[in-house]
């Protein structure tokens, strides 16, 4: 289990270093200046000279992205040189500095992450307790008036853009009812909480929608299945047959899907946070992309591509505590 987990580890770092050279050169070859940007339009060519030589813009790509790696990840290191370095205990990481807010990218990823987890922690949490409750009713009350519901409504949640739940519920809840804020993230952490409720159901209601079809699939193949007939036969009580037997073998594929929709839930989150003006790291990832703000591009693409490889280590973990057979493979 150590080595698979050790294996899982090492293509995940190498997947990470891929995701951040594509972008850098990627970013490196989009057309517009970011020195331009930074002096206005009306600034002298003199100027926006001085400017791509401060960023080093003026030197070849290659040194560039040799430089970027250089500094990139290190051990300890002198503040002096690193003076954009943010210490992740014994190693330091120094994605730069902003163009535009010329503040490290690792304060400005710091200052968003923490709205951007807890709307994407409670979105999770409705997204898994609701699709697994809907589910597993929908499987075992199969071909009744709730069945049917629960599968037209998975099918309107799923066809849904996030934007158009997103601006739905706001008229909903926020314009009509008057029960929550309309958008903007608080000052308090009672607050937070309550501003945070509709971009989190804005982005639970889709996964929601998807894991109610999973589920209700799984559990109608399972409990129709040889062993759930024999719990059965043994006089075990339905409860202990639908959840103990049937659902935790469905609750495998599940799970692969969780550490897969972690990038969808991250794309989702970048639509969300800007209808609800949620500072976090969508809303600064897309003002990142208009300004032409290259090492703050980098830094969310480095955070986003970490959530998703750890997802993913996770998910394998997760396998052999369902599924002991995985722990012999």
């Amino acid at each position: 289990m150590l080595s698979r987990i050790a294996g899982r580890v090492a293509w995940s770092l190498f997947t990470v270093w891929a995701v951040l050279t594509l972008t850098f050169f990627i970013f490196s070859w989009l057309p517009g200046d970011p020195a331009r940007v930074m002096a206005g339009p009306q600034a002298r060519p003199a100027d926006v000279e001085v400017i791509r030589k401060q960023l080093g813009l003026d030197q070849p790509l290659y040194v560039r992205y040799g430089r970027f790696f250089s500094q990139l990840v290190h051990v300890g290191g002198d503040q002096a040189a690193h003076p954009n370095a943010t210490k992740l205990g014994p190693v330091s990481l120094d994605l730069g500095e902003s163009y535009l807010q010329r503040k490290p990218v690792t304060e400005l990823l710091g200052e968003a992450i923490g709205p951007t987890v807890l709307v994407g922690i409670l979105a999770l949490a409705i997204q898994v307790s609701v699709g697994i409750l809907f589910g597993v009713l929908a499987a075992y009350r199969r071909h009744t008036v709730f069945d049917w519901g629960a599968v037209g409504l998975t099918l309107i949640g799923i066809s849904a853009p996030t934007f158009l739940s997103g601006l739905l519920l706001q008229h909903i809840f926020a314009r009509w009812l008057g029960w929550f804020p309309l958008d903007s993230y608080g000052s308090t952490d009672s607050e937070h909480l309550k501003h945070a409720f509709l971009p989190s159901l804005t982005l639970g209601l889709y996964g929601a929608a998807y894991y109610t079809r999973l589920v209700r699939d799984e559990m109608l193949t399972l409990l129709g299945s040889g062993y759930v007939r024999t719990a059965r036969a043994k006089g075990l009580s339905e409860a202990v047959v639908v959840f103990k037997h049937a659902l935790r073998n469905a609750l495998v594929p599940l799970v692969t899907v969780i550490g897969m929709n972690i990038g969808t839930l991250v794309g989702g989150a970048i639509v969300t946070e800007k209808i609800f003006r949620w500072p976090g790291v969508g809303t600064l990832t897309v003002n990142a992309i208009f300004d032409r703000d290259g090492p703050v591009v980098i830094g969310v693409v480095l955070l986003f591509a970490v959530a998703v490889v750890l997802s993913n280590v996770l998910v394998d973990v997760s396998y052999a505590l369902l599924d002991p057979r995985v722990r012999s493979r």
